[in-house]
């Protein structure tokens, strides 16, 4: 017995224009695994003006402006998905190495080791590690 199965394609969405949070998403994570975040937040924002509390939608805009290197927004929008869900470890690291970047080791070094104990990842940990050295050092 063969059954037929029908699936339904996201919408397709160009940069500028409104979609629906969900598809919003779909299309914001690829353009950013592509290495394109202007366009990716092009997407997010009209989407985020619908549900600006969406979780999902405003990981993908901080993971943006990282690649932007716009570290004042990404460390914003970080520490605001921090404060709403301290459990969120991709948040935690991603707040601790927007931290590094703006040459702040100390106020990154926490939100690094947090994440790395929460995770166990070997990468988290390498860079609890580096911060730490930095701290060392400029103490």
């Amino acid at each position: 017995m063969s059954e037929e199965f029908e699936f339904e394609a996201p919408a397709v969405v160009f940069p500028g224009k409104v979609a629906q949070p969900q598809s919003a998403y779909r299309v914001a994570y690829d353009l950013l695994e592509r290495r394109a975040p202007a366009e990716a937040l092009d997407v997010l924002e009209p989407a985020l003006e619908q549900e600006p509390r969406n979780h999902g939608l405003r990981t993908l805009r901080a993971w943006a402006y990282l690649i932007r290197a716009q570290l004042g927004r990404a460390e914003q929008e970080l520490a605001a998905l921090v404060d709403d869900d301290p459990s969120d470890v991709w948040a935690r690291h991603a707040l601790g190495r927007a931290l590094e970047r703006q040459s702040r080791p100390a106020e990154a070094l926490p939100h690094l080791r947090l994440a790395a104990a929460m995770s166990g990842d070997p990468v988290h940990q390498a860079a609890a590690n580096r911060v730490q050295a930095r701290v060392a050092q400029l103490s």
